[in-house]
C-alpha cells in the first residue's frame, strides 16, 4: 500500500504545478483522499460479505470530498483527480494507468442492465473539466477528452475528443507536448 501512496503523491506532483510537497498534498488533496479510500473500498468489495461496508465507505468519502467512486470500478496505478469536486465514476468503469481527470467529470452509465455499462479509459488518458463520458465506450490510450465534451462513442488511441456530441480526431505529435516548456518558462510573478 505504501508504494501505491508514493506513486499517487508523485502523480500529483507531476500533474499539478500547484503541488508543493507530499505532506501538504496528502493532507489537502481531496482527489488523493478519494482514490486512497476507493482502494480500501475496492479491496473490501472483492469479498462479497464486505460489499455493504464498502458502499458505506464510498458514500462517506463522497460526502467528505465531493468525489463518488463506486468500489467495484477498476482503476489503474497513478490515477490523479485534479480539484475533484463533482467527479462520478460508475460501477463498471475501468481506468488505465497514469490517467488524469479534472473536476465535474462523469464516467456514467446509459443502461439499467447488469452488464458493462460504464466507460473504459486507456492508459495516459486526460479528461477535461465537466466532460461526460457515457455508456460502455472506450477511450483509447494517450487520448485527451476536452472540457465539457459529451462522449457516447468510442475513440481510438491518440485521439482528441471534443464537442457535444463529441467527435474524435487524431492527435498531432505536437499535441503531446506541454503548452509551455517548463525549462524555459519565466514566471511573470517574479517581476512583482
Amino acid at each position: 500500500m505504501s508504494a501505491a501512496v508514493r506513486e499517487d503523491l508523485a502523480a500529483a506532483r507531476a500533474h499539478d504545478p500547484a503541488a508543493r510537497g507530499d505532506v501538504e498534498n496528502a493532507l489537502v488533496y481531496s482527489g488523493l483522499h478519494a482514490i486512497w479510500a476507493y482502494r480500501a473500498a475496492h479491496a473490501m468489495w472483492r469479498r462479497p460479505v464486505l460489499r455493504a461496508p464498502a458502499r458505506l465507505l464510498s458514500q462517506l468519502v463522497r460526502g467528505l470530498t465531493g468525489i463518488e467512486i463506486h468500489p467495484a470500478a477498476r482503476i489503474g496505478r497513478r490515477f490523479f483527480i485534479d480539484h475533484g469536486m463533482g467527479v462520478v465514476i460508475g460501477e463498471t468503469a475501468e481506468i488505465g494507468d497514469d490517467v488524469m481527470i479534472y473536476h465535474g467529470v462523469t464516467l456514467g452509465g446509459t443502461s439499467l442492465e447488469r452488464a458493462k455499462r460504464h466507460p473504459t479509459l486507456g492508459d495516459r488518458v486526460t479528461v477535461g473539466a465537466g466532460a461526460k463520458i457515457l455508456g460502455p465506450v472506450t477511450i483509447g490510450a494517450d487520448s485527451a477528452v476536452g472540457a465539457n465534451a459529451v462522449v457516447t462513442r468510442d475513440a481510438p488511441a491518440d485521439s482528441i475528443v471534443v464537442g457535444i456530441p463529441a467527435q474524435a480526431r487524431p492527435r498531432k505529435p505536437a499535441q503531446h507536448e506541454p503548452l509551455v516548456d517548463p525549462t524555459s518558462y519565466i514566471d511573470p510573478a517574479m517581476y512583482i
